[in-house]
């Protein structure tokens, strides 16, 4: 039983960071009905944004839970403005296109970020700094370390901010005009493309944090560690029902204790044979996903 418990509260963890990373997929393709798979990439240069805030501006030194929030914030400051530029001169042009082309086009420019994050950070991996010493608290049975902590308390309160711009703010209720439709949101005075470059920056400030979070959790970065776990985190958008936001957090938790069972009861081998097999399940037997509904498409 407590080895049970165990497994459970990490796969939570694990989820967290899968879930922060299946928003930015979710509320792209709510907006624009685009997988951005540009969006994991996204996510390993906020990693990388932590790792040199902590070196350029601490000098390497430890400054505890300050210089973590410093690192965080300095990564979604980098990552929004990437998300930005990515939408501004890549999406933005293509958005009368076929949607053929901008896929093709989310293909480039993630190959486009790992190419560049190999020339620029250099193909070895580094050690992400460690911020907090790691430590564990005991209740019972159940074991949990003060990273796991951090987790799940950064993606809590990330995901109430997300909801709270989403159903409280002005900017909020016209990204869900816009997800409804383009053409009434536009007569309604909504300016689409603001809409669609917030939906871009915030989507990628919380990719960045998955970025800082993964770090602390697996402090070895390297600029190819965006792929698998965007894949990933797009099975769990999948999985949820892409284009719900509440959808894309319970497919992340469910993609991580998932993945955390098949290592701890099966074998490590098949961590990521397992995000397809989810994957193939979902498209079968519930192609909306869990929380999704059926759409109607006129031709």
């Amino acid at each position: 039983m407590e080895q049970f418990v165990q497994q459970v509260i990490n796969g939570v963890s694990l989820g967290a960071i899968y879930a922060l990373i299946a928003l930015g997929y979710t509320m792209v393709y709510g907006i624009l009905r685009l997988i951005n798979f540009a969006h994991g990439d996204v996510y390993m240069v906020g990693a990388f944004a932590g790792y040199y805030c902590f070196h350029w501006f601490y000098g390497g030194a430890n400054y505890g839970l300050a210089g973590l929030l410093a690192a965080l914030a300095f990564a979604m400051a980098v990552c929004g403005l990437l998300g930005y530029v990515i939408e501004r001169f890549a999406y933005s042009r293509l958005r009368k296109a076929a949607r053929l082309n901008a896929l093709i086009t989310a293909i480039g420019i993630s190959l486009l970020l790992e190419n560049l994050g190999q020339l620029i950070f250099g193909a070895d991996p580094k050690d992400f700094p460690a911020f907090v010493e790691r430590t564990t608290i005991t209740v019972g049975i159940v074991t949990i370390s003060n990273i796991q902590l951090i987790v799940l308390i950064t993606t809590v309160v990330l995901t109430l901010g997300l909801q709270y711009i989403v159903h409280r703010t002005k900017m909020g209720t016209a990204m869900r005009a816009v997800s409804f439709s383009h053409d009434a949101a536009g007569l309604m005075g909504i300016n689409i493309g603001r809409v669609i470059s917030f939906t871009f920056v915030l989507g990628s400030m919380l990719a960045a944090a998955a970025g800082i979070l993964v770090g602390l959790y697996n402090p070895k970065i390297e600029p190819l560690m965006g792929i698998m776990p965007g894949l990933k985190a797009f099975v769990a958008a999948v999985l949820g029902g892409i284009g719900n936001i509440p959808g894309a957090i319970l497919g992340g938790l469910i993609m991580g204790v998932a993945e955390t069972f098949t290592v701890g009861y099966l074998s490590s081998t098949y961590r990521d044979a397992i995000t397809f097999v989810i994957l193939v399940a979902v498209l079968l037997f519930r192609p909306t996903g869990l929380l999704g509904t059926p759409q109607r498409t006129k031709f």
